[in-house]
């Protein structure tokens, strides 16, 4: 395992993360709290010292899980949560979203909360969740200020979503030299991320960046096939069938970038499919970690092991871009043709992307 600095917040963390939303809650398969606890520690043991939680994620039941697990290694990990969604007085209803409450009263009550749960004295980073630009208020900048300067974090992060968009927050979170924003960012879904690596080279800003679903909902690591049906209430159903028919094609004209072991012939080592598109989003620089959804043992083994394969070639490299820009040479809508925006498509239009604002 490789590790990053997170921004210029002196925090170190893996390259490969570990998304604790999956030990929260069942969208990603049930299961009890010693195999969660076996998981978060197994992980550990394989090199992946960034652990990224949620308070709304179980309603507090993720935090507490991964407080019990780290507990013994606290000093060795770093560990964000995120705060911003009103649980406490508003019930979770299936995959939706709960109102969300950013005023800085609710934000510090809510960050003395999660610090119980986790059974810690600080929060390595604490992330906005899902904060709209209109959110973002110079109350709520003050008060980040102020927690980091009482030592209860050490680092302040924005995680972007729900979905694929929010341009505007993220350009402000870079503006203002967030340690970290968290996106939405894959080999299959770049608008996002490479207008957000061109607005981190304009500025300047030293803002780190983390993607989550580098596997594209499951395309790329193969664990979503032509053959899968989709269970009732998996959340990966909210994407058309038309993308995951485009993405399999997609999938196939990428397949260059997996190796037999020395299939290059220069003694390097294997590169599966789910590896690649972990090391495709560590050969941007101001990437720091990558988060995808470990849902076994066997995950953590192959993906945490991405920050050790062969990094990927300016030849490989330039493949993708190439690929991508011709739509992989697929002739079909594949359905996602919008973003998210909290400003109704301004900041899409001001970036010049080719996509709708989504209703």
């Amino acid at each position: 395992m490789r590790y990053s600095e997170l921004g210029d917040s002196g925090l170190e963390v893996s390259e490969v993360g570990f998304g604790a939303w999956t030990v929260g809650t069942d969208w990603w398969g049930d299961r009890s709290e010693e195999d969660a606890i076996e998981m978060l520690r197994y992980a550990v043991d394989r090199g992946v010292t960034y652990v990224d939680t949620g308070d709304v994620y179980g309603h507090g039941r993720s935090e507490e899980i991964v407080g019990r697990a780290l507990s013994d290694v606290r000093d060795e990990v770093t560990i964000a949560t995120k705060v911003g969604y009103d649980f406490y007085n508003n019930p979770q209803a299936g995959h939706g979203e709960i109102p969300k409450q950013m005023n800085p009263e609710y934000l510090r009550e809510a960050v003395e909360k999660s610090l119980e749960r986790l059974e810690m004295d600080s929060i390595d980073l604490l992330q906005l969740h899902n904060a709209d630009v209109s959110e973002i208020t110079p109350d709520v900048l003050e008060l980040l200020d102020e927690l980091e300067e009482e030592g209860t974090i050490d680092a302040t992060g924005l995680a972007l979503g729900p979905s694929i968009g929010w341009l505007a927050e993220g350009d402000l979170a870079i503006e203002k030299e967030f340690d970290s924003v968290q996106l939405v960012w894959n080999v299959l879904e770049q608008e996002v991320g490479d207008h957000f690596l061109e607005t981190i080279e304009r500025t300047g800003s030293s803002t780190s960046l983390i993607p989550r679903v580098p596997h594209s909902s499951g395309i790329l690591n193969e664990q979503v096939t032509p053959e899968t049906e989709l269970g009732e209430g998996d959340h990966r159903g909210f994407r058309p069938d038309a993308w995951y028919e485009t993405g399999w094609e997609k999938l196939e004209k990428l397949r260059f970038l997996e190796r037999a072991g020395d299939s290059a012939g220069d003694g390097s080592s294997e590169r599966t499919m789910g590896q690649a598109a972990i090391a495709w989003l560590l050969s941007h620089d101001p990437v720091a970690s990558v988060t995808p959804t470990f849902r076994t043992k066997a995950d953590i083994d192959e993906w945490a092991a991405a920050s050790d394969v062969p990094r990927l070639t300016d030849e490989e490299i330039a493949r993708v871009e190439e690929l991508y820009e011709s739509d992989f040479d697929i002739d079909r809508d594949d359905g996602m043709d919008s973003l998210r925006t909290s400003v109704d498509g301004a900041d899409i239009e001001l970036a010049g992307l080719d996509k709708l604002a989504a209703d």
